[in-house]
Order: structure tokens, then C-alpha cells, then sequence
């Protein structure tokens, strides 16, 4: 089968398309003929060596596959596996490229059944594909926060895929939300339901506090602003940081006043199959927007990931993997 695969650390160019084996199904798990898989920023730390610690302490040996998230077809199912999806359903799935599954970057991945949930009825692959990490990864955040409804939030990022993701999910948990953007995203911010918004970049925070002198319960910091976004917080108010594969333990925040750090570790969520099912629901009672920024055929992965990097990209860039090999 095609992978989009790393044989060695560096720039978008190192990614090469490659023949490997095809896998099967165990017990416990489906296999899943991909057609869409996103690239999220977690891919590029992959793709540069920034995870390689991570990937040599797994069962994985080189090339290694990027890849969290996946929209497809269910291909084979395991024996002695549990699950209500068949032979063809439309399914999308998270996926952890350190695990022995490898990346989502494939023709075909195998996943254990409780990393996968149907697909949004009426949604494409593409759009499938947006929603179970980064989806995962902004209700997680809210999670570790446990916020009571009325409370308000702060969001950093709100323009971007997670971001976008937190500010919808705290508005269906009935919390307020105040959101950053620039001036071109304003719109786009808003329509996804924050309550107030607010300038991004230097000084968020403080921008945040003369709106609510008394500061905000907590912030969801998905634009990884560190201390910039202190101010916006009350005495020991709460901020949830996003932390990627390989990351977990490190920190760029200095909080004083009581705050508390939350990490935000998406891999929590991986077998969370009512949490995304839960999702799913919410993208189909439209309360959660699937959004797209771009597709790009599997080959041309190297020009998805040059996109990402020069930034500005709203919503996902998705990878597609619609013609089988021959």
C-alpha cells in the first residue's frame, strides 16, 4: 500500500511516498481504508525530529508514518471485536503515530474499534477527517478545566482548528467565552460563537482583563502564548496548555496568584469513544463546524506541510488518499 512516510528528520522535502506492507486487523480492532487524513502541526514536529525520543521508546522502528487523525472506510474488522460499524460503514478515527499502529498517513490503518466512531452524517471524508483530534484535543481542555456553566473562558487561537473547536464546545457547555483574532478573522470568530473578542498577540491577556477587571476563571491557551495570557486569569484561576506527543512536562508559563497549569494531553482521549460519538452528534446538529482549509493529494504531502508552516491556514489541510494503488 501507498504511505507518506519519514526516513529521515528535515524539511517537507524528507517526506517521501512509499510502497509498504499492507496491515491487518487483530483482535479488538478495523482496519480502515483511509481517504482523507489532516496535518496538524504535531506532524511537523515528526517530520523534524522534535518527537524522536518518543518514537524510539515505542515498539516502531523507521520509516516512521505522521498522522493523528483519519476519515475512511471500514475495510476488515478483527476477530473477537466489539463494535456496531460494518463492512463499509463511513467511519473517521484519532490515531497516535508513537503507538504500534503507526500515523494516519496511509492507504490503510489498523486501530483498536474504540478509536473509531461514524462519521458525521453528511460530511465528506475531508471534513470527517478534521474532527477526531483536534476535536478530541479541545474537549479535553475543557475537561481538565471543569468549568461550571456561566463561568467564563478565555480562549488564545480561537481562529485555528483547536481553537475554533474550544470556543464551540464551551458555548454548547454554557460557558461565556472571550476569544482573540485578528482583524480579518473577527467575523469567523464570532460566527463560531464567542461572546467577545478581543485583539491577538502581544498583550492578549491584558486586553482580556479590561474587559473583566476581575479576571477570567481560566484560559485555554491553544495559541501557546505562555505568560502573555497570565493577566486575563483571577487568583487562582486555571489555563489548560496543549501539549503535543513527546512535549508532556515541559512548560512555557510562570504562574504566580494561585493559577494552576492544566496540561492537555489529547493521548488521554484516545480510546474516549464517547467522547467522540459525542462529537460526532454535535457536528451533526451543527453546533460544531467541520472546516477545511485545503486538500491535497497524498503525493504533494510536502506542499501540505509547507502550507502549515507558513501559517495563516484556517481550519485543517487534508491529505487524500481517493485512488487505490494499482
Amino acid at each position: 500500500m501507498r504511505a507518506v512516510v519519514v526516513t529521515e528528520y528535515g524539511g517537507p522535502e524528507v517526506l517521501a511516498q512509499m510502497d509498504i506492507d499492507e496491515p491487518h486487523a487483530g483482535p479488538g480492532q478495523l482496519r480502515i481504508r483511509v481517504h482523507a487524513a489532516t496535518v496538524n502541526p504535531a506532524d511537523v514536529l515528526l517530520r523534524m525530529g522534535d518527537i524522536d525520543d518518543a518514537l524510539r521508546a515505542s515498539t516502531l522502528s523507521p520509516p516512521y508514518r505522521p498522522g493523528m487523525e483519519v476519515a475512511g472506510l471500514v475495510d476488515e474488522i478483527g476477530p473477537d471485536t466489539l463494535t456496531d460499524l460494518g463492512i463499509g460503514d463511513r467511519v473517521m478515527a484519532i490515531m497516535m503515530p508513537i503507538d504500534a499502529s503507526g500515523g494516519a498517513y496511509a492507504e490503510y490503518v489498523v486501530v483498536d474499534a474504540d478509536q473509531v466512531a461514524a462519521a458525521p452524517a453528511g460530511s465528506s471524508h475531508a471534513e470527517a477527517a478534521t474532527l477526531p483530534m483536534n476535536g478530541l484535543t479541545a474537549r479535553r481542555a475543557l475537561d481538565v478545566l471543569g468549568l461550571a456553566p456561566g463561568q467564563t473562558v478565555a480562549v488564545t487561537g480561537a481562529a485555528g482548528a483547536v481553537g475554533g473547536y474550544v470556543v464551540q464546545l464551551a458555548k454548547t457547555d454554557g460557558l461565556r467565552v472571550v476569544a482573540d483574532a485578528a482583524p480579518s478573522d473577527e467575523q469567523l470568530v464570532s460566527a463560531l460563537g464567542a461572546h467577545q473578542i478581543v485583539s491577538r498577540g502581544h498583550g492578549v491577556g491584558q486586553r482580556v482583563r479590561r474587559l473583566h477587571p476581575d479576571g477570567v476563571a481560566a484560559v485555554v491557551d491553544a495559541a501557546l502564548q505562555g505568560d502573555e495570557v497570565l493577566p486575563a486569569l483571577r487568583d487562582g484561576g486555571q489555563i489548560a496548555i496543549v501539549r503535543r506527543p513527546g512535549e508532556r512536562g515541559t512548560s512555557t508559563i510562570h504562574p504566580e496568584r494561585g493559577i494552576t497549569v492544566r496540561d492537555v494531553w489529547v493521548p488521554d482521549y484516545t480510546h474516549a469513544t464517547d467522547k467522540l460519538r459525542n462529537l460526532r452528534a454535535l457536528a451533526e446538529q451543527g453546533k460544531v463546524t467541520l472546516r477545511v482549509a485545503e486538500t491535497f493529494p497524498a503525493a504533494d504531502a510536502a506542499a501540505a506541510h509547507r502550507a502549515l508552516e507558513r501559517g495563516g491556514v484556517r481550519g485543517r489541510l487534508v491529505l487524500t488518499f481517493d485512488e487505490p494503488a494499482v
